[in-house]
């Protein structure tokens, strides 16, 4: 007796695509069966019909930001555990792994692990979870003593780095220390890869001439400040052998460098996210409606206060050139790109501690807007879209980099990543092509945010 079946869909892997036939047995939460033929008399306790419609496996978006530290209490209007994963949930997502942000003030990285998990559990969550650790004081008591302990016994395996913002970059120095540490364990290092002064320096360039607008955030963080961090990334490695996750990447130099690093057999990955593949800066100068090519009225556009564009401030930024991202999708196609993620990082944009606080001095200034967009329901949807439905990208492809090489990256492949037996029963049916068309609309979605940057997108398929 199953406690499930799931039959008549298309069942997806990163190399195959099963007939209709074929039918999946659940019991205790656990795939115990597939089997193509006829099925089995009154086996199960429930049934569920797919429709014809692909069947993947549950979605793992490794790059979820949620309830941080460093943000002030009261000041925090992004998402909790408990709404970011029911939002997580449904688009398709059943796994997340958010940070334990560590701050410069921090001796010990226990007390902020436990701290996590008790923010985790204080509402509950929808979907399973786990931690990345942000490094931001890497000493030696933590690097020798506390990561192997954290890696050994509870299960974090990957570490954070950032090559930008003050309160947070680590130097080269310890960078290369950090590198040799996660090699020897094998665990999983990101890396923020923006050159923090040569931001600065366009930054303090624009305020002295009065260019602050949302809109300017995109030439502040410039292409090449990507490009030069991504590169000396990537040199960095190379000097002890480490591999290294490059995350959101976002322009066409940084992508070309992260595959010829590949095409030399080093071990680079590439992460990226869907507002790098489907939005130009330019979108950030208009309305505030994520650039969607919809037609908006007059009046909507009368009373655009002209800081609409905050709500598309996240970094890297979006890019001003379409030559980006068509060089974003190149890697989605030819197998640069390792993983997609959301990078969800929301802040509320109608709250004075939220987007709007880049208006606190009774005039624009982007420096003082949260970096970040909500995008942790929308993933899945999006990719499907634009991607499979497109034609770019294959349904095994979309399988390999939203599910099954997160669960590699992240040492969670014997549980999860995959439809097989004795795997974790994270599943996701859709729809079958061609039966939905609808635009997205925060409304119909699940966050505790107040907009969504792909509103007015059109969505072709949705999990059901």
């Amino acid at each position: 007796m199953y406690d499930l079946i799931i039959h008549n869909g298309q069942i997806v892997s990163t190399s195959h695509v099963s007939s209709p036939d074929t039918w999946i047995g659940i019991q205790d939460e656990k795939i115990v069966c597939i089997q193509a033929g006829p099925l089995p008399h009154d086996a199960s306790k429930r049934y569920i019909d797919a429709k014809g419609a692909y069947i993947t496996p549950g979605g793992i978006d490794t790059h979820v930001h949620l309830q941080q530290l460093q943000v002030a209490p009261g000041d925090d209007t992004g998402d909790t555990f408990e709404s970011g994963t029911r939002s997580a949930i449904a688009g398709g997502t059943t796994t997340i792994i958010a940070f334990a942000n560590q701050q410069r003030h921090d001796k010990s990285l226990y007390p902020l692990v436990e701290e996590y998990h008790r923010r985790a559990s204080k509402d509950g969550t929808w979907c399973d979870y786990g931690f990345h650790v942000i490094l931001t004081n890497p000493t030696k008591a933590i690097l020798d003593e506390e990561i192997p302990v954290l890696f050994e016994k509870e299960g974090i395996s990957s570490i954070k780095v950032y090559m930008t913002y003050e309160a947070r970059r680590v130097g080269d120095r310890d960078m290369l220390e950090i590198m040799l540490r996660t090699r020897k364990l094998g665990m999983t290092l990101m890396i923020h890869a923006e050159n923090d002064d040569m931001v600065q320096l366009v930054i303090d360039h624009l305020r002295d001439n009065d260019l602050t607008e949302p809109h300017h955030h995109a030439i502040a963080r410039t292409p090449l400040a990507e490009a030069e961090a991504t590169n000396r990334a990537i040199c960095l490695s190379n000097l002890v052998s480490s591999p290294i996750l490059i995350v959101h990447v976002s322009s066409s130099a940084a992508m070309s460098r992260i595959r010829t690093a590949q095409n030399d057999l080093q071990p680079i990955f590439a992460e990226t996210c869907p507002q790098y593949l489907l939005m130009l800066a330019d979108a950030m100068r208009s309305s505030g409606h994520g650039g969607c090519g919809c037609s908006h009225s007059a009046e909507e556009k009368a009373e655009d206060d002209g800081f609409e564009g905050a709500k598309l401030i996240c970094s890297p930024p979006l890019r001003e050139s379409k030559d980006d991202l068509d060089a974003v999708w190149k890697g989605m196609i030819n197998g640069t790109v390792t993983t997609f993620s959301s990078d969800h990082c929301p802040s509320a944009f109608d709250h004075p501690k939220g987007k709007k606080k880049g208006l606190e001095s009774g005039k624009a200034d982007f420096t003082k807007v949260p970096n970040g967009l909500p995008g942790v329901e929308t993933r899945l949807p999006l990719l499907m879209t634009y991607g499979v439905e497109k034609e770019r990208i294959t349904v095994q492809r979309f399988v390999e980099v939203t599910s099954t090489q997160p669960a590699h990256l992240y040492g969670l492949q014997h549980r999860k990543g995959s439809i097989a037996p004795g795997m974790d029963a994270d599943i996701v049916i859709w729809f079958p092509n061609g039966t939905i068309q609808e635009e997205i609309s925060n409304d119909k979605l699940h966050h505790s945010i107040d907009y969504t940057p792909f509103e007015g997108f059109q969505a072709t398929n949705w999990p059901r």
